[in-house]
């Protein structure tokens, strides 16, 4: 039997629509739309164009039912946090929905912990602080337009796009987890701390698993699209929850993960949320999962730091591929400059190489040489951070990892897998590239019965794609060790 999947997967700088296709226990992925997503800059303050996000949908399902007319369902997963506001009882956005990376939650943060402390907001949400979390972008939001919240309710942006396909409003539980307002225990909203904040109850529609049915595509889009009513299926919405159902993961030892894409999501999957001091102190998470489990991890701002230098380079009329930026970091000295990845300054847009050479300079590093040494500084501080977050990560969980799963798109970049695994000293296991889209898939057919359960996904995507196994250079381990402590200190 063959059953065909369409999973849109959108991330924070692009988007895709890939056919997923099941057939005798394998599953191949065919892209058959790409677009390019990003902030939209209005009147001072950042966006994403929902409706043009929306429109792309449409264009990759018109796509996709021309090359296969016979799909099961849509699922939509996207990055977390960010949320829309809608006219209750409408299809229609209240404004457009505010990009995470817009900076007017600076001032939220101190005023939300006079009113709940922020050890105890950890104890009963498990998020990590973030000022971009939906919790803080929405108290903003209220303080500069309170008329939005009259008679209007939220979806985040993966359940917003299904709504506007034809589905239910509702709120897919992984996506939600990201928000700093659900309980980790009930998986459910926390609605005494939505009370103790001014935020209205009635803004929040129904928590559901995923899984869960989102009702049929509309009737106006099949007729636009020239197909049926296909199925649409709340997957794990938030990208990561999608990412680490792809995970391979060995069935006879612990396993850890990096979901490597904008940000790296570093963890592992946990039967329960971990809530203690130590984990609120080490900034790790409790994010929701498939299958009832808990994503415990921490976030890293990722590739975002290439993604930023190549955009700034390639907008002052110096075109370079990813592909000549890792070599020009293979042809530099290592370990001589170090930032702190997750450092304030690198989260919002700007000039990156400047920023990098800031951090350099202020940390008494002196001067980056080149942007060669600029690009190896990152290569090495990201696999260092790694290293140090998976220590703590096994401190927290009290296990020790032989083997570290690295998915999505970073593993198409070797030199990351190699410097990580010479970090860390341990395997590094590179792949699926196209995770996120296949964990989507999972979640599809395990909703459709084509998939009994998470682990049978795990089984097919180990049977389906070439997995990338990247050893340590034992030669480099005694740099490694020795830039750790130099690292440390950098990271606070």
């Amino acid at each position: 039997m063959t059953t065909n999947y369409l999973a849109f997967d959108l991330g924070a700088s692009s988007g895709r629509a890939m056919i997923g296709t099941i057939r005798a226990g394998k599953l191949s992925l065919t892209e058959v739309h790409r677009f390019a997503n990003g902030p939209l800059e209005r009147d001072g303050a950042l966006y994403w164009d929902l409706p043009a996000l929306s429109a792309e949908l449409e264009t990759g399902i018109r796509k996709a039912a021309a090359a296969c007319p016979n799909l099961a369902a849509i699922g939509i997963d996207t990055w977390g946090v960010d949320y829309c506001l809608f006219k209750r009882g409408t299809r229609e956005l209240v404004r457009l929905p505010y990009n995470y990376r817009d900076p007017r939650t600076g001032a939220i943060p101190p005023e939300v912990f006079r009113k709940i402390g922020r050890s105890q907001l950890y104890r009963r949400t498990g998020m990590q602080f973030m000022p971009i979390n939906t919790l803080y972008q929405l108290l903003a939001h209220h303080r500069q337009h309170p008329e939005d919240f009259v008679d209007s309710f939220l979806l985040p942006v993966p359940d917003a796009l299904g709504y506007l396909l034809g589905g239910n409003p509702t709120c897919e539980y992984t996506d939600a987890s990201t928000s700093n307002l659900l309980n980790p225990r009930t998986c459910d909203w926390d609605y005494e701390l939505l009370d103790l904040l001014g935020l209205p109850r009635a803004l929040f529609p129904p928590v559901v698993p995923p899984g869960s049915d989102n009702g049929t595509l509309s009737e106006a889009l099949q007729q636009r699209c020239h197909c049926g009513p296909i199925r649409l299926v709340k997957v794990g919405s938030h990208d990561t929850a999608s990412a680490v159902a792809a995970v391979p993961a060995p069935v006879d030892r612990p396993w850890a993960y990096i979901s490597c894409g904008t940000w790296a999501l570093l963890g592992a999957e946990v039967p329960a949320p971990i809530l203690s001091a130590e984990a609120e102190a080490a900034a790790f998470t409790n994010e929701g999962g498939l299958a009832g489990r808990i994503r415990f991890l921490t976030n890293i701002m990722g590739s975002w730091l290439f993604q930023e230098v190549r955009r700034v380079w390639n907008e002052s009329g110096r075109k370079i591929s990813f592909a000549e930026m890792e070599a020009m970091a293979a042809a530099a000295p290592g370990w001589r400059f170090l930032i702190n990845p997750n450092d304030s300054s690198f989260l919002t847009p700007g000039d990156m190489p400047a920023q990098i050479a800031a951090f350099c300079r202020r940390t008494g590093q002196g001067d980056l040489p080149d942007d060669a040494a600029l690009l190896r500084c990152i290569y090495d501080s990201l696999a260092l951070c790694f290293r140090a977050k998976l220590e703590t990560l096994q401190q927290l969980i009290g296990v020790e990892y032989g083997c570290l799963n690295i998915i999505g798109g970073g593993v198409k970049d070797r030199r990351l897998l190699r410097s990580t695994a010479s970090a860390l000293g341990i395997p590094v296991v590179g792949g699926p590239v196209e995770a996120t889209a296949t964990g989507n898939i999972i979640a599809q057919a395990m909703a459709t019965g084509v998939l009994p359960d998470l682990e049978a996904g795990r089984e097919m995507v180990k049977c389906s794609f070439a997995l990338d196994t990247v050893q340590p250079v034992e030669s480099e381990k005694s740099q490694w060790d020795a830039a750790m402590p130099r690292f440390r200190q950098l990271a606070g």
